[in-house]
């Protein structure tokens, strides 16, 4: 099985932490060179010390706010005219939680803006490099609320569920150029974004944080939350020539929680 990706250029969002982070670290010990994308200087400075370079691997960061889309676009428009993208990896945390009808209409905005927009101008600035290098990867790292909306999530289920279907359209128009965009669905990760809404619902709910952890762990057949590196490998996968065959899926990984097939 092909998963060598030597002499490819990946760029992954929200890498400074979590999921992000351990997907640029896995995208480069198969051999990529890796930019990382956040808004905190400090943390990419960080993060980027974890980065393999045992292959000879060239790796970099860009500090960039997604919700700032001229600067943004400025930047990665820069970046791919310097070399070509062949990987790009979209990863934004989630919108804060609450029921659907308490969001204001800008709170939704803000998480197109952040999710589906960034996404969308971001595939256009790296689609043309993929098919003129004749490789692309887009890798969408969203959330098991596209396949069973999530209680308390309104904003984050609706954007997600939006985010889906933009990328199997796009699917369905790059699969002539043997570009693939595919969805990875985390469940519930041991991240900070997990630990922050473990302590919204104990506040909520007036229950301890422990009882709100383990209600959670009762509703995964594996009995524990993922790590990072679990849903990275998925990531890695996806981007290796041994993926080249799949796209426009939403695949979760999740340790079984979803009730869907």
């Amino acid at each position: 099985m092909n998963i060598n990706l030597i002499g490819k250029n990946a760029l992954v969002c929200g890498s400074s932490k979590g999921i992000g982070k351990a997907s640029a670290i896995e995208l480069s010990k198969l051999g990529a060179n890796v930019t990382l994308l956040s808004r905190s200087a400090d943390q990419l400075i960080d993060a980027i010390k974890e980065l393999d370079h045992s292959k000879g691997q060239k790796h970099n960061f860009i500090v960039a706010d997604t919700s700032k889309t001229d600067d943004l676009h400025k930047k990665i428009k820069q970046l791919v005219g310097t070399y070509p993208i062949h990987i790009l990896v979209n990863n934004t945390g989630g919108p804060a939680g609450g029921a659907i009808l308490n969001a204001t209409a800008e709170d939704f905005l803000n998480a197109y803006q952040n999710h589906l927009l960034t996404n969308h101008l971001l595939a256009g600035l790296v689609v043309p490099g993929m098919k003129k290098s004749g490789y692309g990867r887009i890798i969408n790292v969203i959330s098991t609320s596209v396949k069973i909306p999530l209680k308390g999530l309104g904003v984050s289920n609706t954007t997600r569920g939006a985010v889906a279907s933009w990328a199997k359209t796009l699917a369905n128009e790059l699969g002539p150029f043997g570009i693939t965009v595919n969805n990875v669905l985390p469940g519930a990760t041991a991240t900070d974004r997990l630990s922050e809404i473990i302590h919204n619902k104990a506040d909520k709910s007036l229950i301890s944080k422990e009882d709100v952890t383990q209600h959670m762990v009762d509703e995964i057949p594996m009995a524990r939350f993922g790590q990072p590196q679990e849903i990275a490998s998925a990531v890695a996968f996806l981007a290796s020539p041994a993926a080249s065959y799949i796209t426009g899926v939403s695949l979760p990984v999740d340790g079984g929680r979803t009730g869907s097939l």
